[in-house]
């Protein structure tokens, strides 16, 4: 153990990381407080009305969505880590690429394709006869596959990484043992995966739960959308903080569940027999059989709802639909994202640093607090903070200030997740050695530790930049007067489904996704 860990942490850094940490955890102290204080009548009403419904529907589609990510991201994991087919290393980066699509740019996509009159009602009429109907999207099966679609590459890579690092010898022992190929998957291979599995359907549920946009456009009630409805439409703010409060629980308990699982379910190798699975190669049949399946399911996922966005971008360019407002909501998302990932950074950095040099109690949960924003939906938080700055800070109320954060309380947990890895990859010697040679501490920070883990931190900025460059619920509600961006653009003109107007800047959304998006898996390549 060094000795930057046995002394005490510098004052100055450990009261500035407990400001950032109160401060973030304040919206969510301040939703409950609003909640709790709630006159019983706002619990009654809500309770005989709006929460069973609210409640059902929000369980029902977390469950429904987790069920299909499991089948299709443990089943599309298994293929490209046991099989060798041609074009497999291509597959396995590709299966990623819908997390460049939010789930509102494809909500209101599927909204086109599965509507009345749409290119699938139609071809499936062609088909079957008119008196068939496909599934709208603005249902529960269609908003399911929406978000099913969207949140699947969560269970696969975790999926595959869980498959890449097992040991085929359990599966071998199982095989001797008489054991047939079908039933060793059920009982030796997907068991040790567990852990994995459950740590992906925990990100698609958190996501489900929390998720704004998708719900909105396809208007399926869950709890957050009526958080939003409840904010917007009724000016109900003592409402709007008790099912606030709901969905908080609900996210706690999937997270808390989440933690004790992973606790129970730890699987260690206890010989020195550590044999990697080898790919089964694959003839023309199975390797057209496998293609389809992968084509099938990122053509749904990714290619078609890019190329529409493609399709009706260059029809509204062609038409001189975009003019020169286009510019501002590009710079205004820019911006913002820019600022939240800036100063994410500058707050994080001395959390993250603490916990990893002087892991007390205290820094720790500090740290700990920090994550708050995972359990903390768009409107939840715009709530807490629209309150928070009406009555403590009206000078800010109604700024961009406010929005950045907003972005910051949100995704700063996403930020962390980087930050403190790299940090921990420093060996706190380092820092001791330029202190013997006369540096003081922040001067030793700065000269030796963060160049350091500039990479580390410039991944951390690059996921707080994506996710906040997407957000939406937070955005509409704190936004001032006229000031858009581009999730806002695309929201309020796929509400009108007037799609060619809301095409270019869902479309720039997934294109300034991408290489954010490819830097982070290329880690994830090389090690295949």
């Amino acid at each position: 153990m060094t000795t930057a860990i046995l002394r005490i942490a510098p004052a100055p850094l450990a009261a500035l990381a407990f400001t950032v940490a109160g401060l973030i955890t304040l919206p969510l102290l301040y939703v409950c407080y609003l909640a709790l204080s709630a006159d019983f009548t706002v619990w009654s009403r809500l309770w005989a009305t709006r929460v069973p419904e609210l409640l059902w529907n929000t369980a029902s589609l977390a469950v429904g969505v987790a069920a299909g990510a499991l089948i299709l991201g443990v089943t599309l994991a298994w293929l490209v880590a046991r099989f060798d087919f041609f074009g497999r290393r291509v597959w396995e980066w590709a299966l990623v690429l819908p997390l460049a699509m939010p789930t509102y740019v494809l909500a209101y996509v599927y909204t086109y394709l599965l509507g009345t009159g749409g290119p699938v009602e139609q071809a499936w009429q062609a088909l079957a006869g008119p008196e068939w109907r496909m599934v709208s999207a603005q249902s529960y099966a269609g908003t399911t596959l929406v978000m099913t679609l969207d949140t699947f590459p969560f269970v696969y890579l975790l999926s595959r990484a869980a498959l890449l690092n097992s040991n085929v010898s359990f599966e071998e022992v199982a095989r001797v043992c008489g054991v047939s190929r079908l039933r060793t998957l059920f009982t030796v291979t997907l068991p040790l995966m567990r852990p994995a599995i459950v740590a992906g359907l925990s990100l698609v549920i958190l996501y489900v739960v929390s998720d704004f946009g998708a719900v909105s456009l396809l208007r399926y009630q869950t709890l957050t959308y009526a958080v939003y409805q409840q904010i917007t439409g009724r000016y109900d703010q003592a409402a709007a903080s008790v099912l606030s409060l709901l969905l908080v629980f609900f996210a706690l308990i999937f997270l808390v569940a989440e933690r004790w699982f992973r606790q129970r379910s730890r699987f260690y190798q206890t010989t020195g027999r550590y044999r990697a699975p080898a790919r089964k190669p694959c003839g023309p049949l199975g390797t057209a059989l496998i293609t389809a399946y992968l084509a099938l399911v990122l053509g749904a996922a990714f290619a078609v709802p890019a190329a529409l966005l493609i399709e009706w971008s260059s029809s509204a360019v062609a038409q001189g639909i975009i003019d020169t407002r286009f510019v501002g909501f590009v710079w205004n998302s820019a911006l913002l994202s820019g600022l939240a990932a800036t100063f994410g950074i500058l707050v994080g950095t001395p959390l993250a640093y603490l916990a990893s040099r002087w892991p007390s109690r205290l820094n720790l949960l500090c740290l700990q607090a920090a994550y708050a924003g995972y359990v903390l939906p768009g409107p939840v938080g715009a709530l807490a903070l629209l309150v928070l700055f009406s009555h403590l800070a009206p000078f800010w109320y109604g700024s961009a200030m406010v929005l950045v954060i907003a972005y910051i309380v949100h995704y700063l947990p996403a930020g962390l997740q980087a930050m403190e890895p790299a940090l921990q990859q420093v060996t706190p010697n380092l820092e001791e050695v330029a202190r013997s040679l006369g540096l003081g501490l922040f001067r030793a920070i700065q000269k030796v530790t963060l160049p350091l883990v500039r990479s580390g931190f410039i991944v951390a900025w690059v996921l707080m930049f994506l996710q906040s460059i997407k957000e939406l619920p937070a955005t509409l509600l704190l936004r001032p007067v006229g000031f858009d961006t581009l999730a806002v653009r695309v929201w309020l003109e796929a509400s009108e489904e007037s799609y060619q107007l809301a095409a270019p800047s869902a479309l720039l959304i997934v294109l300034l996704t991408l290489p954010a998006l490819m830097l982070l898996v290329s880690k994830d390549w090389r090690a295949a």
